[in-house]
């Protein structure tokens, strides 16, 4: 299947710098297509006016998070329905920022990645332990509950995709070795045969301080269907260097 490579802006970006961001990869996606799928996921201000730019490219846009329900009194907050008239393919969900910092359960994330396909989004659905939990190797027992508890129960071909962001190479420059990432997604792949009628049909992404320098290593462990970019999604020739690695 073709890799993914989506870039997580997270809380990152004004107009005149989001804008021209976006302009500057849907150029370079236009000159040279590269071979594997882009999504771009900006903060919430720049999702209309990203999704009419990006409109007709080959980069597809994507919400960072996305309510439960698809109305309702919850200020602050946006709805899966919302994201699509936005023009987003994809919503992130559980995050392991939002799963810290707000306190998000596995069923909260089980809901929203529920919302999400309602509305005709793909769900993004993030798992991954901390460094304590690495250490303790309870890496595989935190992953395999998160899996249970926070996929969707029902799931079409092609309808999900599972990122695997350890916690303690999020943001940090460390990241697992090729072994260990390798460990991980053969046993996430492993507990999609027991949950997903078309499991090879899930994309499994790596993130986790993906950059320019280690994209090409990352992407040729078996089992890595693409990359979950962070930082290095807000500069325009490092994400498109990971994207032209997925090639």
């Amino acid at each position: 299947m073709r890799k993914l490579i989506a870039g997580n802006w997270k809380m990152n970006g004004l107009r005149a710098d989001g804008t021209a961001l976006a302009r500057d990869l849907a150029g370079r996606a236009a000159k040279a297509p590269p071979a594997c799928d882009l999504l771009i996921c900006p903060p919430a201000t720049l999702l209309a006016e990203i999704g009419s730019l990006l409109a007709g490219s080959r980069i597809a846009l994507g919400g960072q998070d996305c309510h439960a329900d698809a109305k309702g009194a919850h200020t602050g907050d946006i709805s899966a329905p919302m994201l699509k008239d936005a023009g987003c393919a994809y919503a992130i969900v559980g995050h392991s920022e939002r799963r810290q910092n707000h306190h998000e359960t596995d069923a909260a994330v089980r809901a929203k990645a529920t919302a999400a396909l309602g509305a005709g989004l793909i769900p993004i659905v993030c798992i991954g332990e901390t460094a304590a939990q690495r250490d303790d190797k309870e890496h595989l027992r935190v992953c395999g509950g998160q899996i249970a508890g926070s996929l969707p129960e029902i799931v079409g071909a092609g309808q999900l995709v599972v990122a695997y962001e350890p916690v303690w190479a999020i943001g940090t420059g460390r990241t697992p070795n090729g072994a260990e990432i390798a460990e991980v997604h053969a046993f996430i792949r492993g507990e999609l045969k027991k949950r997903v009628a078309n499991p090879d049909a899930v994309r499994i992404l790596y993130g986790g301080s993906v950059n320019a320098k280690n994209a090409a290593e990352i992407l040729a462990i078996a089992n890595v269907d693409g990359a979950l970019v962070g930082g290095a999604s807000l500069d325009a020739a490092s994400f498109w260097t990971i994207a032209q690695a997925a090639g």
